[in-house]
């Protein structure tokens, strides 16, 4: 069972979420907030798994919460609620944690598998996404910067798996191209989010394409 908390300060949005993701038997919406301060402590309160992150509301914005629930022992995945996928707020709430974003008119049933995806541990955001979003970054050069930086640093392999990573590739894929087991991958994936200060596999992929690994 998918335990869920959905933070919206529309109560509207809270109620269609919390009627769609319901009718899964698998996902169940253990709580809803209305800002971000209501949000976190909900999380505290509730240990879900995803957490469906509104950006812009009143009191303590969306972004910050993120930041917030980060810092927890064990925080779950935050996966972002937008309107607009290619937007500067989406793009910092993806460098600051989440692990992905949906648009707020995603199909029912999308809607209902993208939240078991996340649940799983996986990324929402497929690589066109990615792709916009680096493209609409006002701090680019810097970015690029920093990630050719840390890339530098890493052995070819390494940045072999940061590529497949930066195309959204799940283990199995990246195990496959590689010709590696799927443990292996998965202890490459572990060793360079430490070493490139990652909190998730999102982040990573986001640095991969700051520093050009991954084709536009």
């Amino acid at each position: 069972m998918a335990r869920v908390v959905v933070v919206d300060d529309e109560p509207m949005v809270c109620g269609f979420l919390r009627t769609i993701l319901g009718s899964a038997e698998d996902i169940e919406v253990v709580a809803e907030a209305h800002d971000g301060a209501e949000g976190v402590e909900a999380v505290r309160r509730t240990a879900p798994d995803v957490v469906l992150m509104d950006l812009r509301m009143p009191g303590m914005d969306g972004l910050t919460a993120i930041g917030h629930i980060n810092r927890l022992a064990d925080p779950p995945r935050v996966v972002v609620l937008t309107t607009f996928d290619a937007d500067q707020y989406v793009l910092r709430a993806l460098r600051a944690g989440a692990t992905g974003f949906l648009v707020k008119s995603t199909p029912p049933q999308d809607l209902i598998h993208l939240v078991r995806v996340a649940a799983e541990g996986h990324t929402v955001l497929s690589p066109t996404a990615a792709r916009r979003l680096i493209a609409a970054s006002t701090d680019s050069d810097s970015a690029r910067d920093r990630a050719r930086r840390l890339v530098a640093e890493l052995t070819e392999r390494e940045t072999e798996v940061l590529a497949c990573l930066g195309e959204g590739l799940p283990n199995a894929r990246i195990a496959a191209r590689l010709h590696l087991s799927e443990a292996t991958v998965k202890g490459y994936v572990s060793r360079l989010l430490d070493k490139l200060g990652c909190t998730n596999r999102t982040q990573a992929g986001l640095l991969a394409h700051d520093a050009g690994l991954v084709g536009s």
